[in-house]
């Protein structure tokens, strides 16, 4: 660590813990990789009284103002408020620090998260527990849309969906004309017939395989809040589905076991009736096509970004170039979907 406040970040995560246990002592902060938004560490935590256990430390960027997505206490807080919800499975969180920067302490829960239609392993999962894992997590969400905010402590303002699509669009708008193909088409599409709203639930923001740690086939724990929100139910729901058929690629070319995995997805519709059989609906969930062309737009969106941050590196990723060469013919479904 070179930046000062980091190098007093040890201290801190030790005066934090002896808040809760007064004898605890941490070991050293092993960066984890992974995520954009904030620095995250793990370590091991020793003399709690219950043994020794593994925590994850996540760390507001030092030098920028803690607020959206870097917010980690505002993670935190969602984390700590859906936690023990009955089939949700997410990290304790174990304590909290509104220092500079701010950060919090969750256990540390091991497992797997693999996106089969976007990620290659050395040893993906089985096509079996790709089907089973998708199954599952479509289960998990209808029972996390089970919760009313307000009842586990969330009194945060729902987002309406033309705002949805409006924090959308200011990011889209930053990506250059060159990484924004038809958006601008499929923005007017969205914005001129936004569907009647549902009760407002917790929305997770990237709801997927890949944002869940599975131990074997089965689930262990919701991770990467960084952009929870409060608003309409049927934008967790879609953003699953779309990741079905994402259209918008990262890899080229799958080896045959990674190959394997991306064909045993399942399809969007069997996604449905896992998570409209876990929420008790007899019927689909009203306008989902508006909402699957919505999470195609904010995929857009949000690789855009990625992608011209990109083509700015010495050495670019050639994963985020395809996922701009194959932006169009994603928005174009969504135009379609609308149509």
């Amino acid at each position: 660590m070179t930046d000062p406040a980091l190098d007093a970040l040890p201290s801190r995560v030790r005066a934090a813990v002896r808040r809760r246990w007064a004898q605890a002592e941490p070991g050293p902060l092993e960066p984890l990789p992974g995520g954009i938004s904030s620095l995250t560490y793990a370590a091991t935590l020793g003399a709690t009284g219950e043994g020794d256990r593994r925590v994850v430390v996540k760390v507001a960027p030092p030098g920028l103002e803690p607020v959206h997505n870097r917010d980690v206490l505002r993670q935190a807080r969602v984390i700590a408020a859906v936690h023990g919800t009955p089939g949700v499975l997410v990290p304790e969180v174990l304590v909290t620090d509104d220092g500079s920067p701010p950060f919090f302490v969750m256990e540390f829960v091991p497992g797997e998260a693999y996106e089969p239609k976007w990620d290659v392993s050395s040893g993906p999962p089985s096509p079996e527990v790709v089907a089973a894992r998708a199954r599952a997590a479509a289960r998990m969400l209808a029972r996390l849309q089970a919760v009313e905010p307000g009842a586990v402590g969330i009194e945060d303002a729902a987002l309406t969906l033309a705002e949805e699509v409006g924090r959308w669009a200011a990011l889209f708008a930053t990506a250059g004309d060159d990484l924004r193909a038809n958006e601008t088409e499929l923005r007017d599409a969205l914005a001129s017939r936004p569907p009647a709203p549902w009760p407002a639930r917790i929305l997770h923001g990237d709801y997927r395989l890949g944002n869940i740690q599975f131990a074997g086939d089965s689930p262990a724990a919701i991770i990467d809040w960084e952009i929870w929100a409060v608003g309409d139910p049927r934008l967790d729901v879609a953003w699953l589905l779309a990741f079905a058929d994402p259209v918008q690629q990262r890899v080229a070319h799958r080896d045959a076991l990674n190959q394997a995995a991306a064909d045993a997805m399942p399809s969007a519709a069997d996604l449905l009736a896992e998570y409209m059989d876990a929420a008790g609906l007899a019927e689909p969930p009203r306008d989902l096509d508006w909402f699957l062309a919505f999470s195609y737009y904010k995929l857009g969106a949000a690789m855009s970004v990625l992608c011209k941050r990109n083509r700015r590196l010495p050495e670019p990723d050639p994963g985020l170039e395809l996922a701009a060469q194959t932006l169009p013919p994603m928005l174009a479904l969504g135009l379609e979907l609308l149509s």
